[in-house]
């Protein structure tokens, strides 16, 4: 009997762990303590806080109605570049990975190749490759010189998860598939994907958010994001640390919600299948 309150006891508290609420806590405790820091340092340094400037540049209003503002047309521009980067990355990264499963020794020489230049090289540097080096050649803009860098870099974890997910899958799955006659794009399809599907759900959650986060860096080549935009209202009021704090508050709103979305569908594609 006491035996099975211990294991009652232990399973409660792993769900407790893996829930992304105790993650939500742990985060809201986190910046709870660094705005406590933050504001202590800056009462001593006699810092006068204006919050109450913060909303117009979010969303302004008059008689004729409510209208964007600065942070909200960069987070729109940040949504734009991060949604067809990640819709990009998971194409290049489900096609690197079958070329490395494939038997063509080109293929895997050409995912190999990719995989090992992407990953041993900063996404800055690509980007500024991409935009400097082959943008003037190729007339490649800047907004498309943004989303390549972001697809091809994240693209290349992505293939790892895609990889891992597929051979996760037992063989008697494929020689099932075979002894039916399905065709290899048919065994992938219909039988391979679906199932793999599931089991890399949480981690190609976690690299769209990566993907989310690391699309601050197109600032740097003058692409007016949510970071850039916060970058040029600071430098007009010098709203610092207001600025930068909302600014970290509406990417966490974004992650979490992503986060909530796929937990959401990760439960349903369970129950289902």
């Amino acid at each position: 009997m006491v035996g099975l309150r211990h294991s009652t006891r232990k399973i409660i508290w792993r769900k407790i762990y893996r829930s992304p609420l105790f993650d939500i806590s742990q985060f809201t405790l986190l910046v709870v303590l660094i705005l406590w820091f933050f504001y202590d340092s800056t009462e001593q340094l006699g810092y006068n806080w204006q919050w109450y400037q913060i909303p117009q540049y979010i969303f302004t209003h008059d008689e004729t109605g409510y209208y964007a503002g600065p942070l909200w047309d960069g987070l729109m521009v940040t949504f734009r570049i991060s949604g067809i980067s990640l819709l990009l990355a998971f194409i290049i990264g489900l096609a690197t990975a079958l070329f490395r499963l494939s038997n063509s020794f080109v293929a895997r020489i050409i995912a190999q190749v990719y995989l090992e230049t992407i990953r041993n090289s900063p996404l800055l540097i690509q980007l500024f490759f991409i935009y400097f080096v082959l943008g003037p050649v190729l007339g490649i803009s800047r907004m498309a010189s943004a989303i390549l860098a972001l697809s091809l870099f994240e693209g290349a974890y992505a293939s790892e998860i895609f990889r891992a997910g597929i051979v996760s899958i037992r063989r008697g799955q494929w020689e099932a598939a075979y002894s039916l006659g399905l065709s290899g794009f048919d065994t992938y399809y219909c039988v391979i994907l679906p199932q793999a599907i599931r089991r890399i759900l949480p981690p190609l959650t976690s690299q769209a958010i990566s993907l989310i986060k690391d699309s601050a860096l197109v600032s740097t080549i003058a692409i007016y994001d949510l970071t850039m935009q916060a970058q040029a209202v600071i430098a007009e009021t010098f709203l610092t640390f207001e600025l930068w704090f909302t600014v970290a508050g509406m990417y966490l709103v974004v992650t979490v919600t992503l986060s909530f979305i796929v937990n959401w569908m990760e439960h349903h594609y369970k129950v289902v299948t």
